[in-house]
């Protein structure tokens, strides 16, 4: 049974379609991207990372894949935190600058002029522009070649009262990510 669309949805799929077969690659392509802040309210970092994602529901856990070389996984991996910032229409400059500028070479938070706010468990800061913080402490770093994942657990999450509608539900449809 083919349910509401009956047996005239399978006649329309075109079944000689040529694939072409490539070597194993990253195609699946995350997104939105998110800006993750990490170090300290005195020194702070921000990364802009689109490997992230919920890896569990309990407790609530997700994860972020981060290159070895890149400055923030060594101030993650030190700290044992991280937070991640989702990016609004406000973000997007910042989001894309932040990811192609290391913090070695620029304070990227004193260029962008963007205001740090203290998280409310973890001590790596939060942006205070990002409409949903998401508090992350590490539970596991898994070594994958390139990258290490940081399996993390989320520890708070900080949302912008302004997306909170009157029955107390999150409304991110108007938060422009």
């Amino acid at each position: 049974m083919y349910s509401k669309y009956g047996d005239t949805a399978m006649k329309n799929i075109d079944s000689d379609v040529k694939k072409v077969t490539w070597k194993p690659g990253t195609m699946i392509y995350p997104l939105p991207a998110v800006m993750v802040s990490c170090g300290t309210m005195e020194k702070p970092n921000i990364m802009t990372a689109a490997w992230t994602g919920t890896i569990n529901s309990e407790p609530s856990m997700c994860y972020i894949s981060v290159r070895k070389e890149r400055f923030s996984h060594g101030i993650i991996s030190e700290s044992g935190c991280f937070v991640i910032n989702l990016v609004n229409e406000q973000l997007c400059r910042a989001a894309d600058f932040c990811g192609v500028r290391s913090g070695r070479d620029i304070d990227k938070v004193a260029f962008l002029n963007l205001k740090m706010t203290e998280s409310s468990v973890v001590s790596a800061p939060m942006i205070a522009a990002s409409p949903v913080n998401i508090e992350c402490r590490i539970v596991n770093t898994v070594e994958l070649g390139s990258h290490d994942m940081f399996i993390a657990k989320v520890e708070a999450v900080n949302v912008s009262d302004e997306y909170i509608d009157s029955s107390g539900r999150l409304r991110l449809d108007k938060a422009n990510l």
